[in-house]
């Protein structure tokens, strides 16, 4: 059996700065990662505000920065509104994470998948290449995403989610700002171009309902774009995966169990982003653990209160738009998206 203070499942952006944390307090941290290689496959646009700037650099992963937005409606009109952020290698990021946790102290393994809990006795069980481990744990932040093992072994509602897919094309029109595309061919979601130096990322995320068309949907996307002469034609790279857009998850802490990231259901509901919200609240949990092994009886408790303070109203927000918007034309997508100013109005009477 092994012991720790700290077990950290899912060593994503949560994870990592998670580990983080609770390693540079001097608590012994084990963190599990089912696949071999941090961060690969890349499931994300790897888009980051530029509050993340000092940790993209600190990890060599800034690739770009862009300084605005480009929305494109149904009716084909364009609107530019300046967002500025950095393209990041979200590979690098995360592996960067994680070996800064494992230089303050933390254990890492890789190839280890989570099985299972034993909440009564503060068990966890866990498979790598050497077999089945149990591990001893006195904290637990789930980092292990919107499909969260930790959270089907408790017992949790499984979160809401909208399916995505993405290719990495070669860029031929370099562009300093990301672009997106809304349609009432893409239910619940949108497309995206946004830029990676001499690449770029090309997707689509849309509902359940229409996963079945996603990869059609892409193709002629790729298509158009490629004979507008902005992309070229081969498809260096493939992903997909799920983006959580229902809010926050209702239990962010359950005993001595957290959850962080994409498993807490932080992911925007609307634009998907989830990298900020997933390292602030990794760090917050880390630190939270640190003062709850340290006596403070209320730290856990307090860590809840402090993510829904942080990201509560804007997420609130967004699952509203979700639900609000109705129909495939301009004036539906005004009112569902950031990047105009129906988004953020209320509606009165």
């Amino acid at each position: 059996m092994e012991r720790c203070d700290v077990l950290i499942v899912g060593l994503g952006p949560a994870g990592g700065a998670a580990a983080l944390a609770a390693a540079r307090a001097g608590l012994r941290v084990l963190a599990v990662e089912r696949r071999q290689n941090i961060g690969r496959p890349v499931q994300c646009a790897e888009y980051v505000p530029l509050s993340l700037g000092a940790m993209a650099q600190r990890t060599g992963a800034e690739i770009q920065r862009v300084h605005g937005m480009r929305t494109v409606l149904p009716s084909g009109a364009e609107t530019e509104n300046a967002f500025p952020g950095l393209m990041i290698d979200r590979e690098r990021f995360d592996a960067g994470l994680a070996r800064a946790a494992q230089e303050a102290g933390a254990e890492v393994l890789t190839g280890c998948r989570f099985l299972g809990l034993d909440r009564e006795n503060a068990l966890a069980y866990c498979r790598d290449g050497g077999g089945e481990k149990t591990v001893a744990y006195r904290v637990l932040i789930a980092a292990d995403g919107p499909a969260s093992p930790v959270a089907a072994a408790i017992g949790l509602t499984r979160l809401d989610v909208v399916l995505a897919r993405q290719i990495v094309v070669p860029l031929i029109k370099k562009m300093n700002w990301t672009e997106v595309f809304l349609s009432g061919d893409y239910p619940g979601g949108y497309a995206w171009l946004f830029p990676r130096g001499e690449r770029a990322n090309l997707g689509i995320g849309v509902e359940r309902r229409a996963a079945g068309r996603l990869g059609e949907l892409l193709r002629a996307l790729h298509q158009r774009m490629s004979e507008e002469g902005r992309v070229g034609g081969t498809v260096l790279l493939r992903s997909g995966g799920a983006i959580p857009v229902g809010g926050p998850r209702p239990e962010l802490v359950v005993g001595n169990v957290l959850f962080a990231g994409d498993a807490a259901g932080l992911t925007h509901p609307v634009t998907g982003a989830g990298i900020h919200p997933a390292v602030v609240s990794g760090e917050l949990a880390g630190k939270a653990a640190v003062m709850r092994l340290s006596g403070r009886e209320g730290a856990l408790r307090d860590y809840a209160g402090e993510v829904r303070e942080l990201f509560g109203a804007s997420l609130a927000r967004a699952v509203r738009r979700r639900r609000e918007a109705q129909g495939p034309g301009d004036g539906a997508m005004r009112r569902s998206w950031v990047a105009f100013r129906e988004y953020w109005e209320e509606r009165t009477g």
